[in-house]
């Protein structure tokens, strides 16, 4: 099983950035993006997983060609970086509509959130079952492998912001998303 991480952005991505706060800091998701994968990729390779990344450049790829990149990796799973925006708070996991071997993965994600940051809100549809929102986000769509986009933090929220910027906030992140990944292959694989 390879599990490729898509960084959600390039740098020159309009409007994906946070507001500057009071002491002149500000986040710019690709940077949290690539950072969060890094740090995911360097913990599961070190605990014997492959991994693949998805976009090694800076800049912006296509939907389509990152989706092309994916489907050609076979026995995989996608894990898809993001950093959230629109003032909420925590964490939310996405998966394409419809039951599918994503929402069983979106689901280990979402228990290990809630085991590695208690403290953090933990946003859900829990209206079929599970708790993973559903959508028809591109990534997660078209991509031949079960696939979940996670929104880890709000960086217009000055709260998640922070956290989001501290080395303490990026290892539990990077660590909740690595241990959900890794209870789902030893329990479904």
């Amino acid at each position: 099983m390879i599990v490729i991480f898509d960084n959600g952005h390039g740098k020159e991505t309009k409007g994906k950035r946070s507001p500057i706060w009071s002491d002149g800091s500000q986040l710019f998701e690709y940077e949290f993006n690539r950072d969060i994968t890094s740090r995911c990729i360097a913990k599961l390779t070190h605990r014997g997983f492959q991994t693949h990344l998805l976009v090694p450049e800076i800049n912006d790829i296509t939907l389509e060609e990152r989706v092309r990149r994916a489907n050609k990796i076979k026995d995989s799973i996608l894990i898809s970086i993001h950093a959230n925006g629109g003032g909420g708070t925590g964490f939310e996991g996405w998966t394409s509509r419809g039951q599918t071997k994503a929402d069983e993965l979106c689901e280990y994600i979402y228990n290990s959130f809630s085991w590695h940051i208690p403290d953090w809100k933990l946003r859900k549809d829990s209206s079929d079952g599970d708790s993973d929102k559903e959508s028809g986000f591109y990534m997660i769509r078209w991509t031949n492998m079960p696939a979940v986009l996670l929104e880890c933090g709000f960086m217009d929220t000055e709260s998640d912001c922070y956290f989001m910027m501290s080395e303490n906030g990026r290892d539990k992140i990077s660590d909740a998303i690595v241990d959900g990944v890794i209870n789902y292959i030893q329990n479904k694989h």
